[in-house]
């Protein structure tokens, strides 16, 4: 669109936030007679606060208008998920939402993610300015997606910015259940969403210290129990004061205090990462939990890298089993092919760990039939397994046969 036009303001102006129990009473009663699809976002404080709760939530709809609730002054949105009962309820990016609103007690029926559906209609951006700009031809100013949302009381020009967030959501949703409806992608979209509303949620990750940023340089036994104390203390820091790790210490300091092994007080505080006021005020945990690591006996030292439940790093497969690259290097032609012709991002057409797995791993008799069944058990959508077994069965057949 050529035109674009500024969204400056919501139609009915900045609403209260609500944040006692009367006045959210009033907005389930709104939301209850209201009609049509429910616009929702949530705004959390990531990088400032532990956890990932949200701060503010906000919701439209047609015949009760936009509401923001302030969840930790209301924090059971129980009875506002029971008045909406099974609307659809729109987000942008659902997977990022969900997981905040169900700790308050709202959890979507049915739901419409407008970035998934972007995604599959092929266009390059998807952020939801960008979207409402290329669909709408309005402009969403962004400036304060990664502001604190936990202070209080919100700035003014913060919560005009999260009423704009609903302010046109359903009409965004409208527009892209056409599109998704014409190019023959709207069954597609529809188990996609119920795929992202109806997923489990993570496991907790085994080790999870050794996701610290730039641990790749650290190379030896002993460094990784430096890593892995710090890592521990930080997060036992970080959980009781409700604060992000990575502004208690962050990974570079960590890397940086296992590679040089720091004995002393003045030795540690010579590493730049630790001068800053956060590091210094845990200054004495900091050289207790190098101590522990330097004091371990060494069976009880972490081993280099942790035993996974899947392939190796795809750059591996060629040294460990070059048959297995190759069945790895025609799935992917296949996946790219198909995305390009139905215009899309191949990780939305086929996750690439269910490609790596099916090939890393194949069927014992390679067929439609077999690679589908083994697509499915990997978590693939029924839509992408109709466009993807057969191709992909033909591509590995045809690497047997000339093997």
């Amino acid at each position: 669109m050529n035109d674009v036009v500024p969204l400056l303001e919501p139609r009915e102006g900045i609403p209260p936030v609500i944040a006692d129990a009367r006045a959210l009473a009033d907005v389930v009663a709104a939301f209850a007679g209201g009609s049509g699809p429910v616009a929702v976002d949530a705004e959390r404080a990531s990088g400032y606060r532990y956890g990932g709760r949200a701060y503010l939530v906000q919701l439209r709809r047609a015949g009760a208008g936009t509401a923001l609730i302030d969840p930790i002054a209301c924090p059971d949105l129980s009875e506002l998920d029971a008045a909406v009962g099974p609307a659809e309820v729109v987000l942008h990016a659902a997977s990022q939402d969900l997981p905040c609103l169900a700790e308050v007690g709202f959890r979507p029926r049915h739901m419409f993610d407008t970035e998934l559906a972007g995604r599959l209609l092929g266009y390059e951006r998807v952020g939801l300015g960008t979207m409402v700009e290329t669909v709408l031809g309005l402009r969403l100013e962004k400036g304060h997606s990664a502001a604190d949302w936990s202070t209080r009381p919100l700035p003014e020009d913060w919560l005009r910015y999260a009423a704009l967030d609903v302010e046109v959501l359903v009409e965004l949703r409208d527009v892209l259940h056409a599109e998704l409806s014409e190019s023959g992608k709207l069954g597609w979209a529809i188990q996609e969403f119920e795929s992202v509303l109806h997923a489990p949620a993570p496991e907790p990750r085994n080790d999870p210290w050794r996701r610290t940023s730039g641990i790749h340089k650290v190379r030896n036994a002993r460094a990784l129990a430096v890593v892995r104390e710090l890592w521990t203390m930080r997060d036992q820091i970080a959980r009781d004061g409700d604060i992000a790790p990575g502004r208690v210490l962050p990974d570079g300091a960590i890397v940086a205090a296992a590679l040089e092994a720091p004995r002393t007080r003045k030795a540690l505080t010579e590493i730049t990462a630790f001068t800053a006021r956060s590091a210094r005020r845990h200054i004495n945990d900091w050289l207790a939990a190098i101590g522990r690591a330097r004091s371990l006996p060494d069976s009880e030292l972490p081993v280099p890298s942790a035993p996974g439940d899947g392939p190796p790093p795809a750059n591996r497969w060629a040294d460990r089993d070059p048959v297995a690259a190759k069945r790895l290097a025609a799935a992917r032609a296949v996946v790219a092919a198909l995305a390009d012709e139905h215009r899309m991002p191949t990780e939305n057409l086929l996750q690439p760990d269910a490609v790596r797995r099916l090939t890393w791993q194949p069927p014992s008799e390679i067929d439609d039939l077999t690679v589908a069944d083994r697509l499915r058990s990997l978590g693939a959508r029924e839509w992408q397994v109709e466009l993807t077994a057969h191709p992909i069965a033909k591509a590995l057949v045809r690497l047997e046969t000339k093997g």
